[in-house]
């Protein structure tokens, strides 16, 4: 049944009229109740009908007018017109007035939230084409410059990306953190058409010189930043380097959530260094990182120092170091830039998770260790250095020449070379004894012919000083042959008495030995 609505005021109250009649005769038919109900019917009627010569149809037909408007109303709203609050999705941007684009744009937007299955190739693919079509036409639509968009049409984009972006990735069943090995091959994400452009509008969308961040904070909030944060762990490279490029805009735009983003950052590499040591977007993250340290205020804050002591220096102990090892080190670079009193407590750090059996690891530590040692001061090289020349003496006589020829480099380095020199007293002693065992008999050929060039240099330096630790290195050996055929001949004692069954006469040697 339709319902006819007239637009004149003529006709408007001669509708009145017929509904006021047409309402007369349906109460007319109605069942009458008992004589107190009559009575009380009776009374109303009267009333009603001082009411009426009072000017009381007037009122009851502008009641009637405004119940005919909600249903105009409603009916608009059922069966929408070009001057309606609905617009279909499919129009383009160009087939409509200015001032109907933003509502165009929150249309499309609604259409473009249904999410699709890519795992099954061969449904929907006509769906899925023109959502894709409608996602390119919102880009388009978003890369104007004189854009300015409502407050509904950020909130539609805020929900749009996330209901196609924001979900749970399959459970890891790998043991060892992916991209740990080589010829591992990344994961690419099926959805990725349509994953690229909503990613593309929501950079667009933080993007725009228009968008102002007091007003967009109330859609692009934590719980968002959170869920954005956590799309960091995908498998696909393409998905993080989407993300990276958003996350490092919204750090910049929005002054607000700067100090959340970096401890919700921060709990992302607690988690990975103290509980799984499996994530994927730790480089994407650390890069990010760079540049936000780079913009630190000096004099540096407790909190920043905090971060480069409990954060960045940890995350050279996990197995996976090489897959974010390069973003690491530019990290720590730039805080000793900052402020260089910090390089000793770096260098610290990375002797307290000094590798042992990786040596792989340990050329990346040296690699580090050369870029650190070549802006610290002298008075932090000298809180260091016995500890540090520790660990590259173990270098030194590594078994893998790879290891063994990049500690061998650092006497390369003019400004490390100079360093060692000006504490050669100390240095000297620590390292002699195993560069000079490799410049005789180790059997890399390389290896050898650096070790030779050291010795050359410590002999031109400091004769004198290289003849006295070479006599010390004598004794020491000496000392430790004689200690080694002592012990050769205990050993051979206890044997001899425990073949002669003479558990007493052992024990009598036993506190002998114990007291020589």
């Amino acid at each position: 049944m339709s319902i006819f609505v007239p637009e004149s005021p003529g006709l408007l109250l001669a509708a009145n009229s017929t509904v006021h009649t047409m309402l007369k005769q349906i109460l007319a038919k109605l069942p009458r109740k008992s004589s107190k109900s009559n009575q009380n019917c009776s009374d109303r009627s009267n009333a009603a009908t001082d009411l009426s010569n009072n000017g009381g149809f007037t009122n009851t037909c502008n009641v009637i007018s405004s119940r005919l408007n909600v249903v105009k109303k409603m009916s608009s709203s059922i069966f929408p017109t070009s001057n309606g609050d609905m617009i279909q999705p499919h129009l383009s941007f160009k087939d409509v007035q200015n001032s109907e684009k933003p509502r165009l744009l929150i249309s499309k937007l609604n259409l473009c939230s249904i999410v699709y299955d890519f795992n099954d190739q061969e449904k929907d693919n006509v769906a899925k084409d023109q959502k894709r079509q409608v996602l390119e036409e919102i880009l388009d639509f978003l890369g104007s410059d004189s854009i300015k968009l409502t407050e509904p049409a950020m909130s539609a984009i805020c929900k749009t990306c996330g209901d196609n972006l924001f979900r749970e990735f399959p459970p890891k069943y790998s043991n060892s953190p992916r991209g740990e090995t080589e010829d591992e091959d990344p994961w690419f994400d099926p959805a990725w058409s349509h994953l690229q452009l909503v990613y593309e509008i929501l950079l667009r969308f933080v993007s725009l010189s228009s968008l102002d961040p007091k007003v967009a904070k109330q859609y692009i909030d934590h719980p968002f930043l959170l869920k954005l944060l956590n799309l960091f762990d995908s498998e696909d490279p393409r998905e993080r380097d989407c993300l990276k490029s958003i996350l490092h805009r919204i750090y910049g735009k929005f002054m607000v959530h700067r100090l959340f983003i970096r401890m919700a950052v921060s709990n992302i590499f607690y988690q990975f260094v103290y509980e799984t040591e499996k994530h994927n977007g730790i480089a994407e993250l650390l890069e990010i990182f760079g540049s936000v340290i780079s913009g630190f205020t000096l004099p540096l804050k407790k909190e920043h120092k905090l971060f480069l002591s409990r954060v960045l220096i940890p995350l050279h102990k996990p197995k996976s170091v090489g897959n974010y090892h390069h973003q690491l080190s530019y990290c720590v670079v730039q805080f000793i830039e900052k402020e260089p009193k910090l390089t000793s407590v770096v260098i610290s750090g990375l002797i307290k998770y000094w590798p042992v059996t990786s040596s792989q690891k340990q050329l990346m530590f040296l690699s580090e260790l050369e870029e650190l040692l070549e802006i610290i001061r002298t008075d932090e090289f000298e809180k260091i250095m016995v500890p540090l020349f520790r660990c590259i003496r173990s270098c030194l006589d590594s078994h893998h020449f790879q290891v063994a020829e990049r500690a061998h480099f650092l006497w390369n380095n003019d400004h490390i070379h100079h360093l060692i020199m000006c504490n050669r007293h100390v240095i000297m002693p620590i390292v002699l004894s195993s560069i000079q065992h490799n410049s005789k008999n180790h059997w890399n050929r390389t290896v050898l012919n650096l070790a030779q060039n050291v010795m050359k240099m410590f002999n031109e330096v400091d004769e004198q000083l290289v003849i006295s630790c070479q006599c010390k290195v004598e004794e020491d050996k000496s000392t430790t042959t004689a200690v080694a055929e002592r012990r050769r001949l205990t050993w051979e004692h206890l044997n001899t008495i425990a073949g002669d069954g003479g558990v007493g006469k052992v024990s009598s040697f036993e506190k002998t030995a114990t007291a020589t």
